[in-house]
């Protein structure tokens, strides 16, 4: 039963992803602290197993859309090796902070977070299209603020990338596509750092290797690529505005409960 609610889990999260053009890992993380609860896993270490595991999907998520939008000759390759040079350490030292952190300050942190994506959905914010890039020693801190803070809140990053992206000259599609590349770096390292500092935590449940648990990361894998698809062609047909209005109401409400429970 429980393996069947990772599965919904992914189906959702696949499904917004494609539709609004976010990680899933914005649905995944709340899902898992809260699927967590329902299985007793100690508090002082269930909102990092739900950013591990949430980080370790994205292993698999940001691969296939990585070879979608290469397909399409989209990525900034050159771009993206400057951000993956930052986002490689950023990662790991993200992962470090929120160790650092006990279970209700992560969760207070992930609240704030999810209120300012909501605050951005909700009135549309435009990012305007810069005129160069940055030189090589900004794209590289760029890129690890984005994988600290990424690591952090166990997503992909393309709320941040994104709109950096968009600063450094790229249109729209180049942007979204090498965003998705940069998560990959932030997914593999974030997952590693994971699992190498949870290792040996005595509070861990079964079937986890340090702050990945395994049976949600599959359950969540096997749904979540197939339906980002089926967001994605949702997106075409179904008034985009106000869905994503409903959603930001969505993330707020999972902002404040985790604001309010921390």
């Amino acid at each position: 039963m429980i393996f069947l609610s990772y599965l919904i889990l992914g189906a959702l999260a696949g499904t917004l992803a494609g539709l609004f053009g976010i990680g899933g890992g914005l649905i995944i993380v709340p899902a898992l602290v809260y699927s967590f609860q329902l299985q007793g896993v100690a508090p002082e270490i269930l909102t990092h197993l739900a950013v591990g595991t949430s980080l370790a999907t994205i292993v698999v998520t940001s691969t296939s859309s990585i070879k979608a939008h290469h397909a399409k000759g989209a990525v900034q390759w050159p771009i993206f090796v400057l951000l993956a040079s930052g986002i490689l350490l950023g990662s790991w030292l993200g992962v470090l902070t929120a160790i650092q952190m006990s279970g209700p300050t992560l969760q207070r942190v992930i609240g704030i977070f999810a209120l300012t994506v909501a605050v951005k959905m909700w009135f549309g914010f435009k990012i305007r299209e810069g005129h160069a890039i940055p030189a090589k020693p900004v794209m590289i801190l760029a890129g690890s603020i984005i994988g600290w803070a990424s690591s952090i809140f166990g997503i992909g990053g393309g709320t941040m990338s994104v709109p950096f992206l968009r600063k450094c000259h790229l249109t729209m599609g180049k942007a979204v596509a090498t965003s998705a590349a940069c998560g990959l770096p932030i997914a593999i390292m974030g997952t590693s750092a994971n699992i190498f500092l949870g290792h040996g935590n005595p509070l861990l449940p079964e079937m986890s290797t340090g702050f990945v648990y395994w049976p949600a990361f599959l359950g969540i894998v096997l749904t979540s690529m197939f339906c980002a698809r089926f967001g994605a062609d949702l997106a075409h047909t179904l008034p985009s505005e106000k869905l994503q209005k409903m959603f930001a109401v969505f993330l707020m409400i999972v902002g404040l409960e985790f604001l309010i429970a921390a």
